[in-house]
């Protein structure tokens, strides 16, 4: 077998592009990486002309959505056939973020011959209940992200989607969307941040929890951000507890990282110093 192949599945509202950083990074340090648009994102993403400047809020909140109908299963289905031809050509190790981490276990029970090692980064790991469930658990009750939901652009049961309006300049909205997702950036960097990000996301995360059997006989690693605001630590460390109380014999290696939950996009290094060290280790 030749050197792995780190796949990279993005989190919501976001695309492949967001990964350019640590590909830069992994590729500086000797590795190869592909980064997936899940389906509906990457140049498959819609962007209303009500979306651009100057905007139409109505327009926005009617406007159709490739996403209508798109849901978990469609994720899993696509990154299955993305990490079935790149296992031709080596270990596979699969990198989800944030809610990339749902795609990461759909995966882990489907196929767990086709993956090396899964790594989660700050991201979403179901054990004993649903993301619904854990979305209104004790542990996420700090998450900043509660104070956003005046992103939300359009009645999600009539698009068939969530729609969010990212380019709101609504200051407040701003301040706390930048508190929960990259409190450690610059002005510059949160601006930039949000210009990668897609208006639309699937309404459908799934109730998939992981499988003992299959996912949990794969190696993984799990990427705690102590200064994450969106998903909060306590969250984290519960899907940590959980999986590893499911699976004594086969524990995450927990890593941390002290940044926030796209800082370890925008600045990947330590991030991609610790990937490396999983295949250099």
């Amino acid at each position: 077998m030749t050197a792995p192949t780190f796949v990279l599945v993005h989190g919501a509202a976001s695309n492949s592009f967001a990964w350019a950083p640590m590909q830069r990074e992994l590729a500086l340090r000797g590795h190869r990486s592909l980064a997936v648009d899940l389906p509906g994102h990457g140049f498959g993403a819609t962007f209303p002309v009500a979306y651009q400047a100057p905007q139409d809020l109505t327009g926005l909140a009617t406007a159709r959505s490739a996403m209508a109908g798109v849901g978990h299963a469609d994720n899993v289905a696509h990154v299955l056939g993305v990490v079935k031809r790149v296992r031709e050509h080596g270990p596979v190790i699969l990198v989800g973020h944030s809610r990339g981490g749902l795609t990461l276990t759909g995966v882990g029970n489907a196929a767990p011959e086709l993956v090396d090692r899964l790594v989660y980064i700050s991201a979403w790991c179901c054990v004993v209940d649903t993301p619904a469930g854990y979305e209104a658990s004790a542990e996420n009750a700090s998450t900043a992200l509660a104070g956003v939901g005046g992103l939300i652009a359009a009645d999600p049961r009539g698009l068939g989607a969530l729609r969010f309006n990212w380019r709101t300049a609504d200051p407040e909205l701003l301040a706390t969307l930048r508190e929960a997702t990259l409190a450690d950036g610059t002005d510059d960097e949160f601006r930039g941040y949000l210009n990668t990000l897609e208006p639309d996301e699937s309404l459908d995360a799934g109730e998939e929890r992981v499988d003992a059997d299959t996912w949990g006989r794969i190696p993984r690693t799990y990427v705690r951000l102590t200064a994450d605001r969106s998903v909060p630590v306590a969250l984290q460390d519960r899907f940590i507890a959980e999986a590893d109380a499911l699976t004594p014999g086969n524990r995450f290696d927990v890593r941390s990282l002290d940044v926030s939950h796209a800082g370890v996009l925008v600045r990947p290094g330590e991030a991609a110093a610790l990937l490396s060290s999983l295949v250099e280790g």
